[in-house]
């Protein structure tokens, strides 16, 4: 049985106030879709966040009801549940009469507990939908005010699921989390403090796959759980790192999963040399990546983006080490020798812009303690 596991796709997402959604079509009917009709996979895993904001604009609506319109039209099965950047009520619209379509939206907790039956090359899955859920959700659910903490909501939740296991399929979880151990990018929006939103992927055990969305680095997460990371890069610090979707495959015993690279229509990268050098290079051959430029002169570069960008016309940034050295220089030489509170002073200063207090900094003191070894 060979199934598609994708997630993160964020339809209508900005880079730098740059629309990509010619670049996200271009994935979708240069790559997935073409992949989808040679390869015809039993069932399509979107493991949350189709859309980049809650409410999505009418382009980006349109662009995913295309795409579910192919994979229906092949034949395909596919299942979906809502991320934290999806409007999980929206999606749920029609998702009763989409079923019949064998488009299976997830986009409340109580949807996991009635999975899709997929069926394909003579095998059996049982597909358990998990939409992304924050922990008050999840207690309201169970009905147990006292869960506390992401790990303890998703290993109750779990618990009941394992029990309706058909004997004999492949079980497999769609889940849109934060595993404990995995690697986060600069384009994931979520906020864990002191680890209270992630998973220790131990609690998938159950599983013989679980198809993770949420990060959108493509990673395995820890025994059977992987992220199939984001279709496109997303963020400067995710130039270089692969971008696809995974081609999964069960034997009846194991899956395995192969990366299937997608070729981005423009690509998102780093850029560092001279100016008098980048400047030549674009003039030679024009760049229509997205790209940030460092420039490594040790004097500043007048004007730099605006005599660039003829040449970089998707130019995401221009950064000055030069600039930023004697910043940091200045920052460094007046705060030398200072205390710990005098430091803490000037970021709250430089950085959040407002005047530290005297209860701030007696909080700051109080933590700085606890924290000595």
């Amino acid at each position: 049985m060979r199934l598609f596991h994708t997630s993160d796709w964020h339809l209508g997402r900005m880079l730098y106030g740059k629309s990509l959604l010619e670049d996200q079509r271009y994935f979708l009917e240069e790559t997935f879709l073409p992949a989808a009709q040679r390869e015809r996979p039993a069932c399509v895993l979107l493991a949350g966040d189709i859309y980049d904001r809650q409410v999505a604009p009418p382009e980006a609506i349109r662009l995913f009801d295309q795409a579910l319109s192919r994979l229906v039209g092949l034949g395909i099965p596919v299942c979906v549940i809502s991320g934290n950047h999806d409007g999980a009520q929206r999606m749920a619209l029609l998702k009763g009469a989409l079923r019949q379509s064998g488009v299976y939206f997830a986009t409340e907790l109580e949807d996991a507990l009635s999975p899709v039956c997929i069926e394909g090359g003579g095998q059996q899955a049982q597909v358990f939908l998990l939409p992304y859920f924050d922990c008050a959700q999840a207690r309201a659910f169970l009905g147990d005010d006292s869960l506390r903490g992401e790990a303890a909501c998703m290993e109750k939740l779990l618990g009941r699921l394992t029990p309706l296991f058909q004997p004999g399929a492949c079980h497999v979880l769609v889940s849109h989390c934060f595993c404990a151990g995995a690697q986060a990018s600069d384009s994931e929006s979520g906020l864990f403090v002191g680890g209270s939103g992630q998973v220790p992927p131990a609690l998938f055990a159950a599983f013989d796959y679980v198809a993770l969305g949420h990060l959108h680095g493509p990673q395995a997460a820890g025994g059977n759980a992987r992220y199939s990371g984001s279709p496109l890069r997303y963020s400067i610090d995710e130039a270089g790192q692969e971008k696809g979707f995974l081609a999964l495959s069960w034997d009846g015993a194991r899956m395995t999963a192969e990366h299937r690279e997608a070729r981005p229509l423009r690509d998102v990268r780093k850029l560092s040399g001279p100016f008098a050098r980048l400047l030549a290079q674009g003039e030679a051959s024009p760049c229509q990546d997205y790209v940030e430029i460092s420039l490594t002169d040790q004097a500043p570069v007048l004007l730099a983006a605006e005599r660039l960008r003829p040449f970089y016309p998707n130019l995401l940034a221009v950064r000055s080490q030069w600039a930023l050295e004697g910043a940091a220089g200045r920052r460094a030489a007046q705060l030398r020798g200072a205390d710990e509170a005098a430091v803490f002073s000037a970021f709250l200063r430089d950085v959040c812009g407002i005047e530290p207090e005297a209860e701030d900094l007696a909080l700051f003191q109080e933590i700085w303690k606890e924290v000595q070894p």
